[in-house]
């Protein structure tokens, strides 16, 4: 070899050093930026040559550099679409403003992305004319209190509908809806009406209660009363019977003790005199008595029948007087049994 050439190749070894380097690095950003990782919930749609080739899930992935691409990155997260508020006519002609929140996910990455030019603007614009058909054919009242049967229906038209678009729909719901102002306008003043109507028969029921309430009051009260009067009287009848009872008893002891103590007749004359007198103390008490106290004393009749003392005591029998001879009569004497020595 010539000196000349073999400055030559010295002096391209360098040289070919830094292109293989250069190519290896280049090499090596290749293979590096075709090494994908996939998150999770979340799908790549992979095209080779224009073509759809295959779908990747979540992990580590390895793609064919300058043939195949990654077409759409397709998240599986529930996603909410927000629709702006629609004009709607009901079946009673009233035309309002309804906007609706629609809950979706995609759950195959392929249709969706091949599926619609768009699926999301298509979501939205089912979605009203879906709602115009079903306010359609309902009255305003209805509209207003049918909120679970309108996001039913909605929910199960667009769920049949987007499933060629490989989207899910979850649930509907409708989130406001504005009647026109001269209608919300009647609505109040009907809502007044009727919270008016509410405090009147609330007052006039609470009334009502009272009322009776009051009457029972009244009538409990009325009847404790007379149950006490009643008690009251019972009790004191009882205490009279009691106390006359005791009196009595007392004195029929008192009346025995002096019967069994053998009392003479002095004392029993002295127990009439009391007993008259305690007769006398009456208010509606009249005693008449005759002229000869003595001999009623005597005689024994008004005590022994009224007081019940003693034993009736006989009076003496007056000495018979000394018959004068009567010469004319003493043939016509008449003898009357049981009136010794006596005659007219």
């Amino acid at each position: 070899m010539t000196p000349k050439l073999t400055f030559i190749a010295a002096a391209m070894e360098p040289f070919q050093i830094i292109i293989l380097a250069v190519v290896a690095l280049i090499l090596l950003i290749i293979i590096f930026s075709n090494i994908v990782i996939v998150p999770q919930a979340t799908q790549y749609v992979i095209e080779r040559l224009g073509k759809y080739s295959r779908t990747w899930s979540a992990g580590l992935h390895l793609k064919i550099p300058f043939i195949e691409r990654i077409s759409k990155k397709t998240t599986l997260k529930e996603q909410v679409l927000d629709s702006p508020p629609q004009p709607v006519i009901t079946k009673d002609n009233v035309t309002m403003q309804i906007d609706t929140v629609v809950y979706y996910h995609i759950f195959d990455a392929k249709l969706f992305a091949y599926g619609a030019v768009d699926p999301l603007l298509a979501l939205a614009n089912l979605t009203a004319t879906t709602l115009r058909n079903i306010i359609g054919e309902l009255s305003l009242d209805e509209t207003l209190t049918s909120r679970d049967t309108i996001n039913s229906k909605l929910t199960i038209t667009l769920d049949e509908a987007t499933d060629r678009w490989g989207i899910k729909v979850s649930r509907v719901e409708l989130k406001n809806i504005m009647p026109p102002a001269e209608i919300r306008a009647s609505m109040e003043k009907e809502m007044k009406a009727e919270r008016d109507r509410r405090q009147t028969v609330l007052e006039a029921e609470g009334h009502k209660q009272a009322v009776i309430t009051r009457a029972e009051g009244d009538k409990q009260a009325v009847i404790l009363a007379a149950e006490g009067e009643r008690d009251a009287r019972i009790a004191r009848a009882e205490g009279e019977a009691r106390a006359i009872y005791l009196a009595k008893k007392a004195e029929s002891d008192g009346l025995k003790a002096l019967k069994e103590a053998g009392a003479d007749q002095a004392v029993l004359e002295l127990k009439r005199y009391e007993a008259l007198a305690k007769v006398a103390n009456g208010r509606a008490v009249k005693i008449i008595l005759p002229t000869d106290a003595v001999d009623l004393v005597k005689k024994d009749v008004i005590f022994t029948e009224t007081t019940g003392l003693g034993d009736s005591t006989k009076p003496e029998k007056e000495a018979p007087a000394a018959r004068k001879d009567d010469p004319c009569c003493d043939d016509k004497a008449i003898h009357t049994p049981g009136d010794s020595d006596l005659r007219y």
